[in-house]
């Protein structure tokens, strides 16, 4: 994953932890106040929120133990892979369009940033400026011609 994707999700995790935890868990204990914890709504509301926190805490701590942090400003070169940003154009309808390739919890596609394992993503990989990637998609096969290769 790339740097930026690593602190965003570094920071979710810090807002997990320091915020969002601590609400679900004075939540319960106020909804426990209540009464009979059977019928109360708040309760159950509160209890599934936090099952809902702990578990993403847990995935976002796996996938940042097991992340290979890839410092994009060191890459350079004429071929497409992680973390260039690639400008294509559509071949039928001369639409251009520039993306990042990014790891797949980065990707966002109306930021542009592309996820490494999409079809489009994976037959950029090797390709250099002036190449062309056929990807089939549900309408069929989509022709692009890469543009430009950057390392921004």
């Amino acid at each position: 994953m790339t740097g930026e994707g690593y602190n965003s999700l570094d920071e979710e995790l810090r807002t997990l932890k320091t915020q969002d935890r601590p609400s679900v868990i004075a939540a319960i204990g106020e909804a426990r106040a209540h009464g009979d914890l059977s019928e109360n709504a708040e309760y159950h509301a509160a209890k599934e929120r936090q099952g809902w926190i702990e578990g993403r805490i847990a995935e976002i701590e796996d996938k940042m133990a097991r992340a290979q942090v890839i410092d994009i400003s060191k890459l350079s070169g004429k071929q497409v892979k992680f973390g260039a940003t690639v400008t294509v154009v559509d071949e039928d309808t001369e639409d251009e369009a520039r993306y990042q390739i990014v790891g797949e919890h980065e990707a966002d596609i109306k930021r542009g940033r592309l996820a490494l394992t999409s079809p489009l993503a994976r037959g950029m990989i090797g390709k250099e400026s002036g190449d062309v990637v056929e990807v089939s998609t549900p309408n069929g096969i989509k022709a692009y011609e890469i543009l430009k290769v950057e390392w921004v």
